[in-house]
């Protein structure tokens, strides 16, 4: 019953869009992208976190008009920065972090925009790129890991930053080209040709970005950092080819392939792997 009632709400709000783009064009694009980019989940109540957040240490960072939150469980002086997916938060690590505390780092978790405890309606990676960009000014990690969209973000972060001290990078279902995500998104909806292209000009508009230039496989090319990309073969949210064209242009990374578990990556024994790959 709830799958038929997703399947007719996004087809209902696709419909519209396509009425849209014939008689209001702007109205179209605007709403197209709108549904594209908020989240409808993963957000946090302050005062109600999961256990494993209310016992990490809270920091509040700014960018811009945004604010995120950080939760840090303290250690040495070596540091583990984690980023989540879509539609998740900080919490999605319960399960890693104490395969991470035996290492004796410090870890840290951040929410992303429009995630968790951080403000915003509005997710791009850019700016969730920037989030990180902040955080590792500030905490210094040696590595980041990054799980599905979150992957995408750190692989952009380091290619946009270049963070020289970042030593080690890890990726966990994550996706390659931004068209891949849009054109499901687009085929969800069912969207017609015109409110397509409309959703792609709305990229070039406001972020000055052809949307099949932007690729995380691209974006690795210029990465010198160590790498691990793990991810399942039947994962049925994030293609497994999209894994194997980051690998396929990262030179300095390792692929891991897993079978049976899912888009989620929860596994005692690839949890093991990260821990000993993390060890400088």
């Amino acid at each position: 019953m709830k799958k038929l009632q997703f399947l007719l709400l996004t087809k209902s709000i696709g419909g519209y869009i396509n009425f849209l783009s014939f008689v209001n064009p702007g109205k179209a694009q605007r709403l197209a992208y709108r549904f594209f980019s908020e989240p409808r989940i993963g957000r946090l109540i302050d005062g109600k976190l999961p256990e494993i957040l209310a016992v990490a240490e809270r920091q509040t960072f700014s960018f811009e008009q945004n604010r995120f939150e950080s939760f840090t469980w303290n250690g040495n002086e070596n540091t583990i920065l984690l980023v989540h997916g879509w539609e998740s938060n900080a919490a999605r690590w319960e399960k890693l972090l104490p395969y991470l505390q035996k290492t004796g780092s410090t870890i840290v978790a951040i929410d992303a925009p429009a995630h968790g405890l951080s403000t915003g309606k509005e997710f791009t990676v850019p700016r969730y790129a920037a989030f990180i960009n902040i955080a590792a000014k500030h905490f210094k990690p040696s590595a980041i890991i990054g799980h599905s969209i979150g992957g995408v973000a750190a692989i952009y972060y380091q290619y946009k930053y270049q963070n020289p001290d970042l030593k080690r990078l890890i990726t966990l279902g994550a996706p390659s080209e931004l068209q891949v995500i849009v054109d499901q998104y687009i085929d969800l909806l069912s969207l017609n040709p015109k409110a397509k292209k409309l959703l792609y000009q709305y990229f070039v508009d406001h972020f000055d970005v052809r949307i099949n230039e932007f690729s995380s496989h691209l974006f690795a090319k210029s990465i010198a950092v160590d790498g691990l990309i793990a991810h399942d073969i039947k994962d049925d949210s994030v293609s497994f080819a999209e894994a194997e064209k980051i690998a396929a242009n990262w030179k300095n990374a390792s692929f891991i392939r897993t079978n049976g578990l899912g888009h989620s990556m929860h596994d005692d024994g690839l949890y093991e792997k990260i821990a000993d790959f993390l060890i400088i």
